[in-house]
């Protein structure tokens, strides 16, 4: 558990992060309220923004009205778009019990504003306005969320999960039963967070598409069919189509013993 807050804590928590209470209160989030959180003793909900208005953790959801399919196809072509047209290390990604999610290390915070403008040009230059679910529903920018794990009042756990395990939770973005700790550890511990120069850089494309700046790159909108599926061995990349001896081989090879603990109809 101490290495999982330890990850948790190098990705997306700030430097005095603070969690809310059910009353609507802040409160510092402690390494035992955390450990409380994740053991699925006590869910709370973190600050995605500081008090002095920084934000580190950018956090897209993809769920609300249409079919979990189509939630998984924007979530593909977003977290693609991220590595492949801007540069950027690969984002983690999670089911919430609810929906999917996509999470962004910053590794220095930037303005609120700042982030939040890069979340909404993400989602409007790569995912096409008929195909555009994130407007319904989740909130174009999040600024609290539950970290994974840990047991929703649905009684569904939330985790982070490879992305080739996507296809599998279209239906039900959740699990049954805790996940084992040794398996999120080992698909956060490879991530990378995103620097400044990256994030600067990234940024000053996103609004060059979007006519918010001149003399930059403009980028072509990512095509909405579903990405093309890559091979396992190849780190970073979102895979839609694995098979499941592909899933173990990936899991194997990190030293983690699967556990497959969604239970199918």
């Amino acid at each position: 558990m101490h290495k999982l807050i330890s990850e948790l804590t190098r990705l997306y928590l700030l430097e005095e992060q603070q969690y809310l209470e059910p009353e609507g209160g802040a409160q510092p989030l402690t390494p035992a309220v955390l450990a409380r959180h994740l053991s699925g003793e006590q869910t709370v909900a973190v600050r995605l923004v500081s008090e002095r208005g920084l934000a580190r953790a950018l956090v897209l959801e993809f769920g609300g009205k249409g079919g979990g399919e189509a939630h998984w196809s924007a979530l593909c072509t977003i977290a693609n778009a991220v590595q492949h047209e801007l540069d950027l290390p690969a984002p983690a990604v999670s089911i919430s019990g609810t929906a999917f999610q996509l999470w962004l290390s910053l590794a220095t915070p930037v303005p609120a504003a700042q982030a939040r403008q890069f979340v909404q040009l993400l989602r409007s230059t790569f995912l096409p306005a008929s195909t555009d679910i994130l407007a319904v529903a989740p909130p174009d920018y999040v600024t609290q969320a539950a970290l994974p794990p840990c047991l929703q009042p649905s009684g569904k756990w939330a985790a982070f999960i490879h992305p080739s395990m996507g296809a599998a939770f279209v239906d039900e973005p959740g699990l049954d039963m805790p996940p084992p700790p040794a398996a999120q550890l080992g698909f956060l511990e490879s991530l990378r967070s995103i620097t400044p120069a990256q994030f600067a850089q990234a940024l000053a494309k996103l609004q060059g598409h979007a006519g918010l700046a001149d003399a930059v790159p403009v980028l072509a909108p990512v095509a909405a069919p579903l990405p093309a599926v890559q091979p396992v061995t190849q780190p970073g990349l979102l895979l839609q189509d694995a098979t499941l001896e592909d899933i173990v081989r990936w899991l194997h090879a990190r030293n983690i013993e699967p556990t497959f603990r969604h239970r199918l109809p």
